[in-house]
Formats: C-alpha cells, sequence, structure tokens
C-alpha cells in the first residue's frame, strides 16, 4: 500500500544492510527518497533497481557524515524540491573490534565515536530546523541493544550507542513542543555486513556470530522503522528493540547446534 506518496525520506548509510532496506520499504510504500552513502556505486544500483520495481524518484550523493561541512552544505544545497523532508532515517553507524579497553585502538575509538554520534549529530542539526519551520516531521535513529546494555569487549562502541539513546531522549524533550516526533529503533542481531566491518573484512569471524541461530534480517528492521514512520500524527512511536527469538540480551543468545 503507498502510504507515503509525496513525502520525502532521508536516508544515511542507505548503500547497504539496514539503510537498503529501509530504502526498499519506504519505496514500496511510495516515498521518494533522499539516499547518501560512501559507496556511491551501490547507491546508483539500488537507485536503478528502486526505479524499476517502485518508479520510485531518488536524489543520491556520496556522502561522509562524519564530514559536517559537508553535510550542512549538502542539506542546505538540495534543490528545492527536495528541501523538505518529512522522515529522516539517521541510520549511518558501525563497530570496530572487541578490544578490551586498556587495549584498544584509537583509530577504531574515533571512527566509532565519529560516525556514530557525531555524524548523526551533524545530519540531525542540518535537518530538524527545516522540519521545525514546516511543522512536520518524523525522526528515527538506528540504535542498538548495545545501547541498553554493555557487552565484554563492546566498551566504545556500546558508549556510542549508549549516546544514541541519550541523543534521541533529549531530542524528543527539545521538540515536545512542536509536532515533530522522535523515535529510535533499536535491534539486536542483524545480519548485515556488521561483523565484517567490525573483524575488518574477516568473513569466517564474522558468520560466527550467526552460527547456529536465525538471525535478524535487515527487512525485519526496515519494517519497524516504516511502522514507526506511518503511525498518524499523533502517535510517537518512542522506541522499538527488535531481537530475535533466541536473543534475549546482549549476551545471552541460544545457539541451536542440531
Amino acid at each position: 500500500m503507498n502510504t507515503l506518496i509525496q513525502n520525502t525520506v532521508f536516508i544515511t548509510g542507505a548503500s547497504n544492510g539496514i539503510g537498503r532496506s529501509c530504502a526498499v520499504a519506504f519505496a514500496k510504500a511510495g516515498a521518494r527518497l533522499i539516499l547518501v552513502a560512501r559507496r556511491k556505486d551501490r547507491l546508483d544500483q539500488l537507485a536503478h533497481e528502486l526505479k524499476q520495481d517502485f518508479n520510485t524518484e531518488t536524489y543520491l550523493a556520496k556522502l561522509d557524515v562524519r564530514d559536517q561541512p559537508a553535510v550542512a552544505a549538502f542539506v542546505a544545497g538540495l534543490p528545492a524540491e527536495w528541501q523538505p523532508i518529512d522522515i529522516l532515517v539517521n541510520n549511518a553507524g558501525l563497530s570496530r573490534g572487541l578490544d578490551k579497553l586498556h587495549e584498544g585502538k584509537l583509530d577504531d575509538w574515533e571512527e566509532m565515536i565519529d560516525t556514530n554520534v557525531k555524524g548523526l549529530l551533524y545530519v540531525t542539526r542540518a535537518v530538524v530546523p527545516g522540519m521545525i519551520a514546516r511543522k512536520r516531521g518524523t525522526i528515527i535513529y538506528i540504535g542498538s541493544i548495545a545501547g541498553h546494555e554493555v557487552y565484554p569487549g563492546g566498551n566504545v562502541y556500546c558508549a556510542t550507542k549508549h549516546a544514541v539513546d541519550a541523543i534521541t531522549k533529549g531530542l524528543r524533550l527539545d521538540l515536545v513542543d512542536t509536532p515533530l516526533r522522535v523515535c529510535t529503533v533499536d535491534p539486536g542481531l542483524v545480519e548485515t555486513e556488521f561483523s565484517e566491518v567490525r573483524f575488518i573484512g574477516n568473513k569466517e569471524r564474522a558468520k560466527k556470530v550467526y552460527e547456529n541461530i536465525t538471525p535478524l534480517s535487515p527487512d525485519d528492521v526496515a519494517d519497524a522503522v516504516l511502522f514507526a514512520a506511518t503511525r498518524p500524527p499523533h502517535v510517537q512511536i518512542a522506541e522499538i528493540i527488535i531481537m530475535p527469538t533466541a536473543q534475549a540480551s546482549t549476551t545471552l543468545v541460544y545457539r541451536n547446534s542440531k
């Protein structure tokens, strides 16, 4: 059902995983899409598929959310017809390594903090004032259960996702006197490139994360994001925690080896 016709949705980190699935879900619902990521070639391919399958109108850009001037310039420079952003899906994020804090790599820390926290803030700061001026908008952050529980080796990554949780709650307080809605969707184990990125391309190690369990798919998370975005205007889905049935916490996962 095309429930979002004429809505403009801005998705960060849209080239793969949850971001890509969100693009497909919103395209299917009739929205037009602003898609950004660091891998423009993947965005081009995705836009081609969305045009073929749903006749979706897209506006694409190679953009690193860690680059504040670039983020600000991109949003300010959108053509007039793309300026009114109705829904922001702040999805770009990553994890690096599982080192103990006292053995952690500074470059890994910087990349996680710059992407997961500062990048999210930069995009929010650029987009939300326009939503306030138009008195319309839904902001959806992709958090994590790591924003609710810390697990061994997750120190800095979990800290960044706790920050996302705090930013979400803080923004909701700041916008309570506006019609804007602020939501967070916090997944558990989702099979994407996440673990490959964390383990610097080690596919075998990444595969073990999802061994003997049926994890969430990116589409499962996109369904939750779309649900939050399509409630009646007076309904704000503050938080969705979504996990595989075989996962009870960040550390307790039932792996059926039969």
